[in-house]
């Protein structure tokens, strides 16, 4: 009996650890924060006149910070914007829905959310190319920049606090998603040079590490390596196993990830060029 009561206890502390260290809130300075949620991240602002928070994740994470911003800062939620549209960063919006809370997305990420009757709050504020919202003495430039991941994936600049915030198509510390799905990859390239040009001097990311404009400069490296690699191999006419053992890129081995997924990196893009540039129909190769 005795021996029962421990293991259903240390199960509740092994319970109660988890949702402390899964959800968690990072100060960042000049009143933006990180929202961590297991494997997730999200940033929030706190301004005297309210907040702005992007994306909510999920239920249970959007219902845990929507109650600190209550509790710890007493301010409303203005404004909830939305990275892109995938589910597992924009589900739980319906936690902030209020009449002083408007909420945020690309016209695709509307579209999308709209057509495919996703379970999330539907955007009342759209844009086309970039948006700037303004609050409490501080601003935030939404801006798209064509194909890269999802449906109308957006960057976000904090500009005061020179944070720039994007999900899922730059990723630092870690190697990028398995088979990279649902990736425009020379999207993705092109997306990640013009945010270079922006002044900033914290990166957050939707997964994975904060850094700085170097480390994303470093991300860019790898994908433009791993995509011209991999079209060198399909014009030299290797299969998709000989490009697997020819491209090692060891530059990047100390990327979480590196081992397992850099094939499957390979592969996606090696897919990709097949199918999406045609060159696996292509009459010369």
């Amino acid at each position: 009996m005795q021996r029962s009561l421990i293991k259903l206890l240390t199960g509740i502390l092994l319970i109660v650890g988890f949702t402390a260290q899964a959800l968690e809130i990072e100060e960042l300075g000049s009143g933006l924060y990180r929202f961590i949620d297991d494997r997730h991240r999200s940033v929030f602002l706190i301004t005297p006149q309210g907040a702005i928070v992007t994306d909510p994740l999920n239920k249970k994470a959007a219902t845990w910070l929507n109650e600190q911003i209550k509790t710890r800062f007493n301010v409303p939620v203005k404004y909830v914007i939305y990275s892109h549209n995938h589910s597992d960063h924009i589900y739980g919006a319906e936690v902030f829905k209020s009449p002083h809370t408007t909420f945020v997305a690309h016209k695709l990420s509307a579209q999308d959310i709209k057509n495919t009757k996703m379970k999330t709050v539907t955007p009342d504020l759209v844009f086309d190319d970039e948006l700037i919202l303004t609050l409490g003495g501080s601003s935030v430039k939404l801006n798209y920049h064509g194909p890269n991941d999802g449906r109308g994936s957006i960057s976000m600049l904090f500009e005061k606090q020179q944070t720039l915030f994007v999900v899922d198509w730059i990723m630092i510390g870690r190697m990028p998603w398995q088979k990279l799905w649902s990736y425009d990859i020379q999207g993705m390239i092109n997306s990640t040079k013009t945010v270079l040009n922006y002044d900033f001097n914290t990166f957050v990311g939707g997964h994975a590490d904060m850094g700085d404009k170097d480390d994303v400069k470093r991300y860019l490296r790898y994908l433009e390596q791993l995509y011209s690699k991999v079209i060198e191999g399909i014009l030299a006419g290797q299969t998709l196993d000989e490009i697997k053992q020819n491209v090692k890129l060891s530059e990047f081995k100390d990327l979480r990830q590196y081992e397992a997924w850099l094939p499957l990196n390979i592969e996606g893009v090696y897919e990709r060029l097949m199918e999406e540039s045609g060159m696996g129909w292509r009459s010369d190769l």
